[in-house]
């Protein structure tokens, strides 16, 4: 054991210790000493959390601690995640590990420290190390209102005001996505700026809105910088902070975009490394730029001035105005020129005419992806530089899809008859598990449970779980519809991402077994380029190390 210890105090000296205690809870510790108002509670040390819970070394203190913070009189607490890299200066990790709310008992208890535990080998560093991890362990907060506070801007970068985002609940509803919080912008003295109601939310008074403000100034100048914390306001009216992390993803002042994952969370929920931003991204911005020309919905320069599609910290995101998930307001000047009336006429007669030929062609694009999948021998049986050829090929098809799958949604009717890819690839799924299959068999067999989750380049898909007790859903095979066959040419394009992704970790093993890479892994941080010239001999990039170590960005704000 040495001479740290399995349990300490969130009031002990050794807790303000992120090696000891992990950064979330040495950081609510800070706050504490700071004196700033917490929960109490008390953390599994990293060193205690490498054990199990069980055993008779730890398992006294760890009783010890539970039966003192009320755990055996039925207090409820909240068992969470705190490792040693979460919640640092540079990525947050935030969502990647696990929390438990309304624990109760001491069986239930040691349960949700497993769980804690266990998501540690679940979240790996740059290197793709599990780190130590500790278990922050607090009462459980009865909150009428609570919510996320911000001590700078998160989306403009402005630092003269805060944003605070509130809910009629604990913030863990806010941060599971659960409700829509009401939206404050709030100036340095809790002034208000901007607000956006749901009407859900109770209105926060002036008076909470001074000390949240006086919160996030007094917390910048405890951790050196503007911090998002979750907070919530007590039964009794107190003001308690639950969490601190830095805000690790500021938007640059006066960009005049406004990015999020939009439309792309849910095909890329997890962060990509660079050499998935190139092989993905890059054909889905491709694809969108063309079918945005095709119709000529937008302006070319609306185009040329914006990224479109594009990657911050490894997380993918998109232009919303672009893309009309948000709009901003038009003048009537600009909305009647001559030359905005020209550009619609011109937009109308290209719809008029790709809305008649889009279900032939796009159908075409269907049936030439599966051709050119099935000549696709074993990607063990190609020499490395055709493997590498074929990375590059497979991401000008994968554009040609995306541009086509764009066309469809922007033009093509919705059938609400249409049996949608998702639920023939449940019945598949169940079909397997029901068969016994492995997950490999079972997307070798039935190729599309691969919609059922994101592509990646760093290990094999794992098929989700079937819920218990959940029947068969129906195929419903049916004849092509509109909306369908926007589907079809979606599930073409997984399928063209999981080539990539395959072919990827091909080269990889093959770079690393002759030496030319230090790990498989490793080839996902190098450009297209880079692997071509590195598969042609030349040595890998001098800061390839450097790269490697480099963590993914937070999730970004919706």
């Amino acid at each position: 054991m040495g001479e740290r210890p399995w349990v300490v105090g969130l009031d002990d000296e050794a807790a303000a210790d992120p090696a000891v205690v992990g950064a979330k809870a040495a950081n609510i510790a800070r706050l504490a000493v700071a004196g700033f108002p917490t929960m109490r509670g008390f953390v599994l040390t990293t060193d205690g959390a490498a054990q199990d819970p069980r055993d008779p070394d730890v398992a006294p203190a760890l009783r010890s601690a539970w039966e003192a913070l009320g755990g055996g009189s039925g207090t409820s607490l909240v068992v969470r995640s705190s490792s040693t890299i979460e919640d640092a200066g540079t990525s947050s990790m935030a969502g990647r590990f696990t929390s438990v709310l309304d624990v109760v008992g001491w069986d239930a208890f040691l349960a949700a420290v497993d769980r804690v535990r266990s998501s540690a080998e679940a979240v790996r560093d740059a290197d793709g190390v599990a780190r130590p991890i500790g278990v922050l362990v607090q009462e459980q907060l009865a909150a009428p209102m609570g919510g996320v506070l911000f001590g700078v801007d998160p989306v403009t970068g402005v630092t003269d005001h805060v944003v605070v985002e509130v809910v009629p609940s604990r913030p863990d509803t806010l941060v599971g996505g659960e409700v829509t919080a009401d939206h404050y912008v709030l100036g340095r003295r809790g002034r208000l700026v901007d607000a956006t109601r749901t009407g859900i939310a109770p209105d926060l008074p002036r008076s909470l809105r001074r000390r949240l403000v006086a919160t996030a100034r007094r917390a910048s100048e405890v951790f050196g910088g503007p911090q998002d914390m979750e907070w919530a306001v007590a039964e009794d009216g107190r003001l308690v902070v639950l969490q601190t992390r830095p805000v690790t993803a500021v938007a640059a002042a006066g960009s005049g975009l406004l990015l999020g994952p939009g439309p792309l969370a849910e095909t890329f929920p997890d962060p990509l490394r660079p050499l998935e931003v190139e092989l993905w991204l890059d054909p889905v911005r491709e694809g969108i730029v063309r079918a945005l020309r095709a119709t000529g919905a937008v302006s070319e320069r609306a185009i040329a001035t914006s990224p479109v599609v594009t990657a911050v910290g490894g997380r993918a995101a998109v232009d919303l105005a672009l893309l009309g998930v948000v709009t901003g307001r038009v003048g009537v000047l600009r909305r009647y020129t001559p030359s905005a009336i020209l550009r619609r006429l011109a937009t109308a007669w290209r719809v008029g005419r790709l809305r008649v030929a889009l279900p032939d062609l796009a159908a075409g694009i269907v049936a030439t992806v599966d051709n050119d999948l099935a000549g696709v021998p074993s990607l063990a049986d190609l020499p490395t530089p055709d493997l590498c050829a074929l990375l590059a090929s497979t991401g000008r098809e994968l554009s040609t899809v995306h541009t086509y799958e764009v066309l469809c949604g922007m033009l093509l009717r919705q059938d609400a008859d249409a049996a949608p890819v998702p639920l023939r690839a449940m019945a598949a799924l169940a079909d397997g598990r029901a068969a016994g299959h492995t997950d490999a068999q079972i997307v070798a067999t039935s190729p599309e449970v691969l919609a059922l989750v994101p592509p990646s380049a760093v290990a094999a898909p794992a098929l989700p779980p079937l819920a218990a007790g959940a029947g068969r859903p129906a195929r419903g095979p049916g004849p092509p519809t509109d909306v369908s066959l926007r589907d079809e040419l979606r599930l073409r394009a997984r399928w063209l991402q999981e080539l990539s992704a395959r072919s990827a970790r091909e080269l990889g093993h093959r770079l690393a077994r002759d030496g030319r890479l230090a790990a498989p892994a490793h080839v996902l941080e190098l450009s297209l380029d880079e692997l071509g010239r590195l598969v042609a001999g030349a040595t890998a990039p001098p800061d390839l190390a450097a790269r490697v170590s480099v963590p993914p960005g937070p999730p970004l704000p919706t």
